[in-house]
């Protein structure tokens, strides 16, 4: 292993470790599908049943297996692990050690594939600028934010990645290992999240044979040993899953694919444009530069047409571009929007600024042009961004003062962030705009991206844990009691419910469906709930015990139903 390379390992162990990994649980499961994916996980463990996902002991067939395999694994190393490191099981409500940390770590894990592939990558099709592309991708936002989140959306978007730099790997090579590379992560691809990455790997393809019009691409992909691969790995859990629940095909195929797409089911309706501003947010601080690639690209096909594509390294860019833009197409067309839909895009954007990076700075420029300043970063061009990278600062060292006070305060440490965000603005300006400044866009703006997470992990991740996370309200809980007493809710959100379920790993009961536990129970409610619930509480005494005033909650103690022993 060279030096460079030695360096290269070092700094993308560094840079993934505190992106990916640092303060994985400062805060708690927030949203509804982070702790239910969590709990589904921890039942497939404990059930020993590694086919059928279930929540509460019924079958949630929403999603495919591959995020709850990777979780329950996750989960059995944690619990052998705990003796040896002595972690408090205070800190593990549920008692059985398992925590959302390790919820989360299946994600982080696929984030760190994403990176290596995206370096593996580039260092075989564009040398000198794999540590771009690999640090541009790990410091993208989008990429951050879902490596720490216990969902579906990494799985896909890694695995995905990773197929689709297999089959560009063996269009450029016709070498037969990264087409079977190809099969393999798109098969795990459909096992993350479904039949949609099939979808998606396909019409991308489908376009790229149609503008290179070289249709014989699409049937030399079409290789029958690595087709048996695909259906080796993919196919069993789909046929067992349907074979024990005949309810299969209806719930995920005809519901939660076909008709989340052509109608809004789930009440996620958004305007067509929707993903446009989101792939933006989910690429920044690189932002600008993606649509200046973006927008390079397209000038490029509309003054030259197909031909703009003939030479090998703009069909990388033809690739990339389609990689980036038919997943945000295609979900754009679905009644159904969440911004995870469009995460297999970001690491084609990342790509992009890359590729754009690389091209405007030479991979090897002469002494001339570094004295020259001729890869000096254009100067609207660098405040642009420079400001971009202050403005993210900033509204990470707010984001506590904006959680808490639901408004963005003025005052002493507001003007104090804005002082550190100009202070560093600046900083990646000069910086863009020295003599070598193309060479250091990756570096300076490695720098706001990991003060801002880390004033996040730091500042803000104590105030997301009051005000979004059911581990507070887990915590207040089982300060009162440690036995598994019944725990029912009323006029909560489903956020908080399924929450609970995850932290106190028991069902809650529903207040608000009819459910009223015969025998003593807690319940968590909205503030002056108790005068509604007077007829249905008739013959029991509910005691008042605490209020829980970030999440606006109250806590009662509610007595047996008379004659129940």
């Amino acid at each position: 292993m060279s030096v460079r390379t030695r360096t290269d390992v070092l700094l993308l162990v560094a840079f993934c470790g505190f992106l990916f990994f640092y303060g994985l649980g400062s805060f708690g499961l927030i949203g509804a599908d982070e702790p239910r994916y969590a709990q589904i996980a921890r039942e497939m463990l404990a059930r020993r049943d590694f086919i059928t996902p279930t929540l509460q002991g019924k079958p949630w067939l929403e999603k495919p297996a591959l995020y709850y395999w990777q979780a329950a694994l996750a989960y059995r190393v944690e619990q052998a692990l705990q003796p040896v490191a002595g972690v408090e099981q205070a800190l593990q409500p549920a008692g059985d050690g398992i925590t959302d940390q390790a919820a989360r770590l299946p994600s982080a894990f696929d984030a760190v594939l994403l990176i290596v592939a995206v370096y593996l990558f580039l260092r075989r099709f564009r040398p000198g600028s794999q540590m771009d592309g690999a640090l541009i991708t790990a410091g993208c936002a989008g990429v951050i934010g879902f490596a720490r989140a216990a969902s579906t959306d990494m799985p896909l978007a890694a695995m995905f990645s990773v197929a689709l730099f297999g089959w560009y790997a063996w269009y450029e090579s016709r070498r037969r290992l990264p087409l079977a590379l190809f099969y393999i992560f798109l098969a795990l691809a459909t096992l993350a999240k479904g039949p949609v990455a099939l979808f998606l790997a396909f019409v991308i393809l489908l376009l790229f044979a149609a503008l290179k019009r070289d249709w014989r691409i699409l049937l030399r992909t079409l290789w029958t040993p690595s087709i048996f691969l695909f259906l080796l790995i993919a196919l069993p859990w789909y046929l067992a899953v349907q074979m024990r629940n005949p309810d299969f095909f209806r719930v995920f195929i005809l519901q939660h694919n076909l008709a989340r797409f052509s109608h809004d089911v789930y009440h996620h309706p958004q305007p067509f444009w929707y993903f446009i501003p989101v792939l933006c947010l989910g690429l920044m601080p690189w932002s600008l530069w993606l649509a200046l690639a973006v927008l390079e690209k397209l000038r490029l096909a509309w003054s030259e047409g197909l031909e703009a594509f003939s030479h090998p390294d703009d069909s990388r860019g033809l690739f990339l571009l389609l990689w980036l833009l038919v997943p945000v197409i295609f979900f754009s067309l679905s009644q159904s929007k969440l911004p995870g839909y469009i995460l297999p895009s970001i690491p084609a954007g990342a790509l992009l600024v890359s590729e754009y990076l690389a091209a405007r700075r030479g991979d090897e420029p002469t002494a001339e042009e570094t004295r020259a300043g001729e890869i000096k970063v254009p100067l609207p061009l660098a405040v642009l961004h420079a400001l971009l990278c202050g403005a993210l600062l900033f509204a990470a060292l707010m984001a506590a003062s904006a959680i808490l006070n639901r408004r963005l305060p003025w005052g002493t440490g507001t003007y104090l962030a804005a002082a550190i965000a100009a202070v560093v603005a600046c900083g990646v300006a000069a910086a863009l705009r020295s003599r070598p400044g193309i060479r250091l866009v990756r570096f300076a703006t490695m720098v706001p991206i990991l003060l801002g997470v880390a004033a996040v992990l730091r500042l803000a991740a104590p105030a997301i844990d009051a005000r979004f996370s059911p581990r507070p309200i887990a915590r207040v809980i089982l300060g009162f009691s440690h036995e598994d007493v019944p725990v029912a809710v009323y006029h909560t959100n489903r956020e908080q419910e399924y929450g609970l379920e995850f932290y106190l790993n028991r069902p809650t009961q529903h207040y608000d469906w009819g459910q009223l536990p015969p025998q003593g129970h807690l319940l968590v409610a909205a503030p002056n709930s108790l005068p509604a619930l007077a007829d249905f509480l008739r013959g029991r005494k509910p005691s008042y015990l605490t209020t829980i005033p970030a999440q606006n909650l109250e806590l009662y103690w509610i007595s047996a139903s008379p004659g129940t022993p």
